[in-house]
């Protein structure tokens, strides 16, 4: 059985999975999701040798780390000092930057996401951003495929009426 080159499947997992990893761990609130996606490649890299389950099972372990990522984030903020937002008062420039312009966009969808619970989010970010099978995600949240179904279904549903809930508010 010929051996898979570990750097060529990290350079592929890495091409593959990082935009999917980066937009996971914006949705869970990681302060600094494209260092923290960068966190989860370097502790995939020694794992590649021992990989099992082809592609699904590289994805599924790309995912679990990201998760335990995200987890660890979330727990390191509750230990450092709050970041300051910033202040477009304070902004002497006349325009606004690309960024600001691309991050303004986000924020409707990103609102209606904070309003769900952390186990909602968890299973449409697993499931539509990461794009995981029923079962990995299943693994990952430590819960049956079948909860699952039931979690993203409500969840959808959740979000479908908050949506709703906040274009009635625009017409008022």
């Amino acid at each position: 059985m010929a051996r898979i080159d570990p750097d060529a499947l990290f350079v592929d997992a890495y091409r593959e999975y990082s935009p999917g990893v980066c937009g996971y761990l914006r949705t869970r609130g990681v302060e600094d999701p494209e260092a923290v996606t960068q966190d989860v490649f370097l502790a995939l890299y020694p794992r590649l040798g021992d990989l099992r389950g082809g592609p699904a099972g590289l994805r599924t372990l790309v995912f679990t780390i990201a998760h335990a990522r995200a987890v660890d984030s979330h727990r390191s903020r509750g230990r450092t000092p709050v970041s300051i937002e910033y202040d477009p008062a304070w902004d002497p420039r006349l325009t606004e930057s690309a960024e600001e312009q691309a991050l303004e966009g986000m924020a409707d969808g990103l609102a209606l996401l904070k309003n769900l619970t952390e186990d909602y989010r968890e299973v449409l970010a697993l499931r539509i951003i990461a794009e995981l099978s029923l079962e990995s995600t299943a693994r990952i949240m430590n819960k049956t495929p079948g909860a699952i179904k039931q979690l993203q279904r409500r969840a959808l549903a959740r979000l479908k009426e908050a949506q709703q809930e906040s274009k009635g508010q625009g017409r008022s």
